[in-house]
């Protein structure tokens, strides 16, 4: 009797039935985001609009903040899978534009859902708070998916920077109806020259 190979398989399989029911969760989280306001929508609702038992969205999920990091986490990995290895041509500056307009596109996708969230998330400085560890933790991807190092006390300097710029920039991309994210393009570029202008100056 091989306990060791059945210990593996469960927990293999336990992987593989938490995936579908994160991403049957996080679909109906933007979908009645988009619907009814992320505002008023609650863990009850996301279940049943997912049809998964509240026992299984408890062993996936903590609680609703929980759910927008799992949402930041399903982009990260879309950018990071988009964006491949960094491409040598390209200054760190034009890789991390194009990073970051990935992820608006990404964010075109569930734009209504993403919207309602982010309103909630501006008049709540709570639910701010308490997302910006994450946010930062994605951005901390993007600058490493860029190649630009991210330790140490430079580095941190670098994902706050980053994460402001970001936060300013998707505040254009929330007006911005453009089909070709025109708006949104020529705010990042400006935010990032500036930004560029600013590390150079103090060496970071």
């Amino acid at each position: 009797m091989c306990i060791g190979n059945n210990h593996k398989g469960q927990g293999e399989m336990a992987k593989s039935t938490r995936k579908p029911v994160k991403e049957k969760a996080l679909k109906a989280a933007l979908e009645l985001a988009a619907s009814q306001g992320w505002a008023s929508t609650s863990l009850a609702d996301i279940a049943a609009h997912a049809k998964i038992p509240m026992t299984d969205l408890h062993d996936v999920f903590e609680d609703r903040f929980d759910i927008l990091a799992a949402y930041g986490r399903m982009l990260d990995r879309r950018v990071l899978e988009a964006a491949g290895e960094p491409d040598p041509s390209l200054s760190p500056r034009d890789r991390l534009f194009d990073l970051l307009m990935e992820r608006f596109d990404a964010l075109n996708d569930d734009r209504d859902g993403v919207l309602s969230i982010l309103n909630s998330l501006w008049c709540d400085p709570k639910q701010a708070v308490i997302n910006l560890p994450h946010l930062g933790r994605s951005m901390s991807w993007m600058l490493e998916a860029a190649g630009i190092e991210t330790s140490g006390i430079r580095g941190a300097i670098k994902i706050a920077g980053l994460t402001a710029l970001y936060l300013k920039t998707l505040k254009t991309w929330s007006t911005d109806d453009s089909p070709d994210m025109g708006k949104t393009m020529a705010a990042l570029d400006q935010s990032l020259g500036r930004a560029e202008q600013w590390a150079g100056s103090f060496g970071i």
